[in-house]
């Protein structure tokens, strides 16, 4: 088990607002007077950490796919996900990292619960340089969407055949030429009910294309997030389940391949499995 890296944005946040508490205190100002300082002084970063990242968004990020990757953009991600993470009180536990393949891109492949699902992702596993793909929507968001298409984030329209697969080549040309690695909820949105909805079998394309095997994981927690922020804190289990090597990934078909992580996923979700 792997269990939460230190905030490091937060923490000097928080610091940055004691230091100027203490200091107005050592001023000669009351106590709730340097508490204000110390209030103001912890808004005050936060609006500036957002006007900085939402103006390298302007700068570095783009308005649509890429055909590589912006370093200050990927790390852009990863910073802004790690500072969600702790504004929402998310304590998020990774089991079997271990089984994480140490050299080499792959497909990560998860059942999707949340918003939060990525953005716990990309904050525990951001060396391991994972880009999502994304409905259109989430990749029209203000400033963050650039930032996610100047890392390599792909917009995906399940409704349009056409489309969709433009997606699911270029992620796959990603993963051939070793730029990052892809993060794919195969439900193609978030369940509502709790419960595993069904697999799109078609974008396991990308694993096969990409030669590359596929990380099989599953997440339970994060649709808690929202009922629990800001009183409490929320637990994420995420935990890596399997890896299936590339040869094997290539001998199945996508309908195989999509109804054995399913089956993996439900069994340790203890959800009943399909037959």
């Amino acid at each position: 088990m792997h269990s939460n890296p230190p905030r490091l944005v937060m923490e000097c946040m928080i610091y940055a607002a004691l230091g100027a508490g203490i200091g107005a205190l050592v001023g000669g100002l009351n106590w709730w007077q340097a508490l204000l300082v110390c209030l103001g002084t912890f808004v005050a970063v936060n609006l500036l950490f957002i006007v900085f990242w939402y103006a390298v968004a302007l700068i570095a990020g783009t308005r649509g796919p890429v055909e590589n990757q912006s370093p200050i953009c990927r790390h852009g991600c990863a910073i802004i996900a790690e500072w969600l993470c702790a504004w929402g009180r998310v304590h998020a536990v990774i089991g079997d990292q271990d089984l994480l393949p140490e050299e080499g891109r792959f497909l990560w492949v998860c059942n999707h619960r949340s918003a939060f699902d990525p953005v716990v992702t990309a904050d525990r596993l951001r060396l391991y340089n994972i880009a999502f793909l994304s409905k259109p929507s989430n990749m029209n968001l203000p400033g963050i969407a650039r930032l996610a298409w100047g890392a390599g984030f792909l917009a995906i329209d399940r409704a349009n055949d056409r489309e969709a697969l433009k997606a699911i080549l270029r992620a796959a040309d990603f993963l051939k030429r070793g730029v990052c690695s892809i993060g794919l909820y195969p439900e193609g949105t978030r369940t509502k009910t709790g419960k595993l909805l069904p697999f799109h079998a078609g974008s396991f394309k990308i694993a096969q294309r990409g030669n590359v095997p596929i990380v099989l994981a599953a997440i339970q927690g994060t649709e808690n997030v929202g009922k629990n922020f800001p009183f409490r804190r929320t637990d994420v289990q995420l935990d890596v389940l399997e890896v299936i090597p590339a040869e094997k990934v290539k001998a199945m078909s996508t309908q195989e391949l999509s109804a054995y992580c399913r089956g993996k996923i439900a069994e340790h979700l203890g959800e009943e499995v399909e037959a």
